[in-house]
């Protein structure tokens, strides 16, 4: 029978794996922004996250992917292969929340890993951490964990949820010795505060398994996304920051002794 939305059973060494399925929203291929070199970026549907900067509303729900199978990604990422490690690259498995799907995710993370031989990635805001089995996180190189801010107010008036499974999913990473890159996305007027920049940096350093930092500056080219689905963009009128802006918050964090981008 097909797993889907539930962590696979384990399979013994040589024995066929049973087939995965989920939910996709789409595939493509990225340079720079979803982890080393190029990747095979896989955006799987659903996310208990309500993001007021959400730049991909449209991965939100499950209904709103097609069904799919792991083999069927797969396939497609192995016409990639050679030019993908050619570049340094890999595979990253992203959302939505990926998590959400934990067997499809961690069946692309496998095969990806051990049958095309591809660096692979978790790109996951950590709040579903605890779904993520200790083989799911053994198959994956990198994880990408969006910290949204240190201030708990303040994460949940951004996400509608709470911060603390993401610290928990952090620290358990560390505990694992799994490589991680740190993104902070920059609000003017709402992530930006000092004591919420200083938060978020002092914790990531006490980490010691987090060899980057994003600073990603908050932007409003999903706005057009939320439009076609009949929602109002929340953050609409909140500007963008200005270099200045970011390049003051990436120094707290090399404060930190943290290597910041």
């Amino acid at each position: 029978m097909a797993q889907n939305d539930q962590t696979a059973p384990a399979v013994a060494d040589g024995a066929a794996r049973p087939p995965v399925t989920g939910r996709l929203h789409s595939w493509d291929l990225s340079t720079g922004v979803d982890g080393p070199g190029t990747r095979f970026v896989t955006f799987l549907s659903g996310c208990p996250l309500r993001c007021l900067y959400c730049h991909n509303p449209d991965t939100r729900h499950m209904r709103d992917g097609r069904p799919c199978s792991a083999e069927e990604i797969v396939r497609e990422a192995a016409k990639y292969t050679a030019f993908i490690r050619a570049s340094g690259g890999g595979a990253t498995v992203s959302g939505g929340e990926p998590l959400l799907q934990p067997a499809l995710t961690g069946e692309l993370l496998h095969r990806f890993k051990h049958e095309l031989g591809l660096h692979t990635a978790l790109d996951t805001s950590g709040f579903l951490g605890a779904r993520a089995t200790d083989a799911l996180l053994a198959d994956t190189d990198l994880v990408l964990l969006d910290i949204k801010s240190w201030d708990r107010a303040l994460y949940r008036h951004l996400t509608g949820e709470e911060l603390a499974p993401t610290l928990a999913f952090a620290r358990r990473l560390a505990e694992l010795g799994r490589e991680v890159w740190v993104r902070f996305v920059l609000v003017p007027h709402l992530t930006d505060p000092a004591a919420n920049i200083e938060g978020v940096a002092a914790f990531t350093a006490e980490l010691g398994n987090v060899t980057r930092v994003d600073v990603l500056p908050f932007h409003r080219l999903g706005a057009a996304k939320w439009s076609a689905l009949g929602l109002d963009f929340p953050l609409a009128g909140t500007p963008v920051p200005t270099p200045g802006q970011v390049a003051e918050a990436r120094a707290v964090f090399t404060a930190h002794g943290l290597y910041a981008v």
